[in-house]
């Protein structure tokens, strides 16, 4: 919407998953068991003539946005499920007690989702907007620190670091949301 045609072109705005894969996020995932990656959107911030000094904030946090959105939705799913009175073995009952974990669990991921794409680390959306907020000479300067960004990453995963940034702030979220 701010001009940029780049995913457009790259056949990237498709619901096909296998347009999204990225072969090393999938073998983390193997691996770690924990958390993969698919392929990052690609944008050509020069190309937001609408709105050039912000537009890589606004386009960065989209992503984010979507999770908070659907953690939102989820979250009111929950709620109107778990209002529901369904007679003990029923088919309802059957139906219904893995649809609201199912459910349960797509706020939790949306949430973490959320948060983690926000802290302000470069590679992830939100070191790409605060790298937008920065004034010119620090945005620069930050920008230089790019290339360490998936060790730092690494780092602070290995030493349970993310845990202490991202739990804290999950769990806020969460106890509005649940």
């Amino acid at each position: 919407m701010l001009g940029d045609n780049t995913a457009k072109r790259a056949g990237r705005l498709t619901l096909n998953p296998l347009a999204h894969i990225d072969p090393l996020g999938i073998l983390f995932l193997v691996v770690t068991r924990l958390f993969g990656w698919a392929k990052p959107v690609p944008v050509n911030f020069g190309n937001l003539h609408k709105n050039r000094k912000y537009g890589p904030a606004i386009v960065s946090f989209a992503g984010p946005l979507s999770n908070l959105i659907l953690a939102i939705i989820s979250a009111g799913l929950l709620h109107l499920l778990s209002g529901v009175q369904v007679t003990e073995g029923s088919m309802a009952m059957k139906i219904l007690t893995p649809l609201v974990g199912m459910i349960f669990i797509s706020v939790r991921i949306n949430v973490a989702l959320f948060v983690f794409n926000l802290i302000p680390l470069p590679q992830l959306d939100g070191g790409r907007i605060l790298q937008s907020l920065l004034p010119y000479n620090q945005a620069v300067a930050f920008s230089k620190i790019e290339r360490y960004g998936f060790i730092i990453l690494i780092i602070l995963f290995m030493t349970h670091t993310i845990d202490k940034i991202i739990l804290p702030i999950m769990g806020f979220v969460l106890n509005i949301l649940i």
